[in-house]
């Protein structure tokens, strides 16, 4: 099987964890017989820099032809001074709203092997931490007006948050079949006490569990499920919310399983074609250092491989070399518990060897 890969290497630690990801992929098209054709797609910060713009056209016609996307991470505060229209963020977003994609997959898994790096503590921690988070992705505040003023002498700023039915409805049904996968329990994130958005958002989520009658459909607080993430996550099986509060809960969620460096994330709408990231940003402070853990970017190439590919073999090889790794002992900086410290690319060919 052929398949075109677009690859937006990014700022900072971006180019080598996506460089590790890559050597994997090639693991996996020579023991299994397929082939990856690469294509660069700069975006970000140093899309700035070389074109003057986060998303430069030729890159996003790159990714709009290609059969998926791989990512590193862009921004840093060199960027930081770029007027708001033109950070390396906003290339992300039009990214994502260019392609369609709606809806945001986040593990939260812990590693067996890591369960010492769980800042948890330790009888919460051994209940177990395996949840996703299924977060709306293209709607929301995020993607609503801005708009800055002055008003009687100050200066004023305003964000606007809404939603639509066939938005909430067609992010609901992803949490709901993915449940049906799992433990077949959703829980629907929301504000519903005070937001409008967060009213329309319990009502629709309720219209979709009828037609799932074997899952259940829990509704909660976004404060609460802050705290109950943290006292027992155990209870979680797949989380749906919209973008802001999926954005704050799935970091979260991310850092209680002992490193942000080990999460990977698909971003998915209709189709196959999909955009495939480590959670984690950019790291500039260790940036050409071989000090980042490539672990979330390869985790991420195995969910393109399952989602996006239908490779579900391929990317259980995937998936299997790395906890073979770990379970050796191989362990990057941010996961080491004293012993032998690995490099970026020491990480990424140990886990090529267990392919």
């Amino acid at each position: 099987m052929n398949k075109s890969i677009a690859v937006i290497r990014g700022d900072g630690i971006g180019p080598e964890i996506v460089g590790e990801a890559i050597r994997v992929l090639d693991a996996v098209a020579a023991k299994f017989g397929h082939t990856f054709t690469y294509h660069e797609a700069p975006m970000g910060g140093n899309a700035i820099d070389a074109f003057g713009v986060p998303l430069p056209d030729s890159s996003l016609e790159t990714c709009l032809s290609c059969d998926s996307v791989l990512l590193g991470a862009v921004g840093g505060p060199k960027w930081d001074a770029q007027p708001p229209a033109n950070r390396p963020e906003r290339g992300l977003l039009r990214l994502r709203s260019a392609m369609g994609l709606y809806t945001n997959i986040r593990p939260a898994r812990m590693f067996a092997d890591l369960s010492a790096a769980c800042p948890l503590r330790s009888d919460i921690a051994a209940r177990g931490i395996d949840f996703v988070v299924v977060r709306e992705l293209i709607g929301g505040v995020y993607f609503g007006s801005h708009s800055t003023e002055t008003v009687d002498g100050e200066q004023k700023a305003t964000d606007i948050m809404s939603y639509s039915e066939h938005e909430i409805r067609r992010v609901a049904h992803v949490a709901f079949q993915m449940a049906r996968k799992r433990r077949r329990r959703v829980t629907s994130v929301d504000k519903a006490n005070v937001l409008d958005c967060s009213r329309l958002w319990r009502r629709v989520v309720t219209e979709v569990a009828a037609e799932y009658p074997d899952v259940e459909l829990l509704h909660m607080y976004v404060d609460n499920a802050a705290m109950q993430i943290v006292r027992d996550p155990s209870q979680f099986d797949v989380i749906v919310t919209e973008n802001l509060f999926g954005d704050i809960l799935s970091d979260e969620a991310s850092q209680i399983t002992g490193s942000i460096g080990m999460i990977p994330s698909s971003s998915m709408g209709e189709g196959t074609r999909g955009l495939y990231e480590p959670i984690h940003g950019s790291a500039p402070d260790i940036a050409g250092q071989d000090k980042a853990n490539p672990i979330g970017t390869i985790l991420a190439a195995a969910m393109m491989l399952r989602y996006s590919f239908d490779m579900a073999a391929e990317a259980d090889a995937v998936e299997a070399a790395v906890d073979a790794a770990l379970k050796d002992g191989c362990r990057c900086g941010d996961i080491a518990q004293g012993g032998a410290v690995l490099g970026c690319r020491g990480m990424g060919e140990a886990i090529c060897q267990r392919i």
